[in-house]
């Protein structure tokens, strides 16, 4: 039976409205939606001092040309959460004439005890290697790690946090800003961490209802969230910015932060 007229001009006009928002959510409203979340991480023997210690990773903001809406709403929301270790892990900017733009944002996303960053492949496709990287890290008061680590204090005990090169185009030892790479770790190899924290495929940054259509080489098989049939627990940030196309569907950015967690070894 033939649909009414009025009926298919409901049904195109109704198509064309969804369409219509969900574009408008991809282009405006989802890429500057921080989505902050939350994730206690369980250590056997940790210090008391450190228990609830808190850690924020921002990775992929690509900045690019200024700082865009994502990564001031991303600084505002830092701002209100106040973590003690803010890890850059990579990506934050995709140029070399943005190293100006990068100074201004890592001198905002301050943690209140430390500071670290790493680099990612677009820096590293960008030129910025590991003295630039350094240079204009320092300027804003924040430490780059390359293949090292950093021992953060607290009270009478101390972390270590362990920054690797990106394994897509730099020359890392261990696992890094593309989490693809941490399959190819043998257990043993290295000791195992807490936790490994990743970004780089931008969660997939525009998505259908359970299906991802696209991730960046280097990916692998994660695409966002947590995996824990790898070296240790492996979290893939979405991230903040957009590369390619400026919008994001069904896959905000997203701002996570851990907190450590004693763990009673005699329950």
């Amino acid at each position: 039976m033939p649909i009414p007229l009025s009926r298919r001009r409901f049904l195109v006009g109704t198509a064309g409205a969804i369409a219509a928002a969900a574009l408008g959510d991809g282009f405006l409203i989802e890429p500057v939606s921080i989505d902050v979340t939350r994730h206690d991480v369980p250590i056997p023997g940790l210090p008391h001092e450190l228990d609830g210690f808190r850690v924020a990773c921002i990775t992929d903001v690509h900045l690019h040309r200024g700082i865009h809406r994502a990564a001031r709403a991303t600084l505002e929301q830092l701002a209100r959460e106040r973590p003690h270790l803010v890890a850059l892990t990579g990506d934050i900017c995709n140029r070399r004439i943005d190293l100006e733009d990068l100074v201004a944002f890592a001198g905002q996303a301050r943690g209140t005890v430390a500071t670290v960053a790493t680099l990612g492949n677009w820096e590293h496709d960008a030129g910025i290697d590991r003295a630039t990287g350094e240079k204009a890290y320092g300027i804003a008061g924040v430490e780059l790690l390359y293949n090292s680590t950093a021992r953060i204090r607290v009270g009478n005990a101390s972390l270590t946090v362990v920054g690797i090169d990106d394994p897509v185009v730099g020359t890392p030892d261990v696992a890094a800003h593309a989490p693809g790479y941490v399959d190819t770790i043998q257990p043993g190899v290295v000791p195992r961490p807490a936790a490994v924290l990743s970004g780089h495929t931008h969660g997939g940054q525009v998505r259908l209802p359970f299906f991802t259509p696209y991730t960046p080489y280097g990916s692998g098989r994660f695409v966002a969230g947590w995996y824990r049939d790898t070296l240790a627990p492996l979290y893939v940030s979405r991230g903040i910015g957009t590369v390619v196309l400026p919008a994001r569907l069904f896959c905000p950015p997203e701002l996570p932060i851990f907190t450590l967690r004693t763990v009673d070894q005699r329950a």
